[in-house]
């Protein structure tokens, strides 16, 4: 599994731009067989900063509905990747 593979994408919510701004972590959404060695090699190299830890957690797809039809969205995994005291959180906007 290759990095761009391990991060899917950025998460931009009210929740993670706070942690960003007071606690230097970053906020991704991560292939749901990632580990968490896999996450921390793969920010490494990709944002070129160290991390100090990573934390994860497991989300099921809710049931949606369009008129009679009903489906489900796909299951997904969070990542909140803190950063050595130093380093800087990279700005998903300006990517």
């Amino acid at each position: 599994m290759t990095i761009h593979d391990t991060l899917v994408r950025p998460l931009v919510t009210e929740k993670g731009i706070t942690k960003k701004e007071e606690e230097a972590h970053a906020l991704l959404c991560v292939a749901k067989d990632a580990n968490k060695i896999m996450v921390k090699q793969a920010v490494e190299k990709l944002f070129n900063v160290k991390v100090e830890e990573v934390r994860t957690a497991n989300f099921e797809g809710k049931l949606r509905r369009r008129g009679r039809f009903a489906g489900y969205r796909s299951d997904w995994k969070k990542a909140y990747v803190k950063l050595v005291a130093g380093q800087k959180v990279p700005e998903f906007t300006e990517m």
